[in-house]
């Protein structure tokens, strides 16, 4: 037989590149489509573990950071904040308790530096001598105290100081307790946002 439009001879049934064309194509489209797909799913991998590795997502249990923080919120820690510098005091932190076996982190606010005398007394935080203006916190302590920060560890209290488990209670922090720096609120909507954490003008100027 003769095909009409080449010119050329060809047997019933045999099968002509002009034939082949369109299941090669199709073939390609495929390998092409899985690779692609393949390509997506191994980057997004990699981007997952890479954030999962550099940051962490805490929920906030309970009213211990009130009123800076609430229960139920959702917030992102950053776990690398601190490996070219160490904690700020008050910096909002996300901890391990020490001799807790719970498994659910703490977010406290660091007060206490390594060398720093801390005192609780009069209904106020004194560091070093000078009392602290903490307006985040929810009421005045209702306890006394006084701690001398030793090398490697922290002093950290919640903001709602009369209803926190916290260095008040269960001691000084050792550093590798901390788990990040809490930077940002995610969840609900309505909190999105950065996360404050703030500074002792105070103890600057005495320094």
């Amino acid at each position: 037989m003769i095909n009409e439009q080449t010119g050329e001879a060809f047997e019933p049934g045999a099968v002509t590149e002009d034939d082949q064309e369109p299941s090669i194509s199709r073939s390609f489209g495929f390998r092409s489509w899985l690779q692609d797909t393949l390509e997506t799913l191994l980057l997004a991998a990699i981007l997952f573990l890479v954030i999962n590795m550099l940051t962490g997502r805490y929920q906030v249990h309970g009213q211990s950071m009130e009123p800076s923080l609430h229960d139920g919120q959702y917030l992102i820690a950053s776990k690398v904040a601190y490996w070219l510098q160490t904690p700020e005091r008050g910096d909002v932190v996300v901890l391990d308790p020490p001799n807790r076996d719970s498994g659910i982190p703490y977010i406290k606010r660091v007060i206490g530096l390594p060398g720093d005398l801390v005192e609780v007394r009069d209904q106020r935080v004194w560091v070093n001598g000078i009392a602290l203006n903490e307006p985040y916190t929810s009421a005045p302590p209702n306890y006394d105290g006084n701690w001398v920060v030793a090398t490697a560890e922290y002093l950290v209290f919640g903001d709602n100081r009369n209803n926190s488990s916290d260095s008040h209670s269960w001691g000084l922090l050792p550093e590798e307790n901390i788990v990040g720096k809490a930077f940002f609120l995610y969840w609900p909507p309505e909190s999105w946002g950065k996360i404050p954490h703030y500074a002792f003008p105070e103890l600057e100027s005495a320094q």
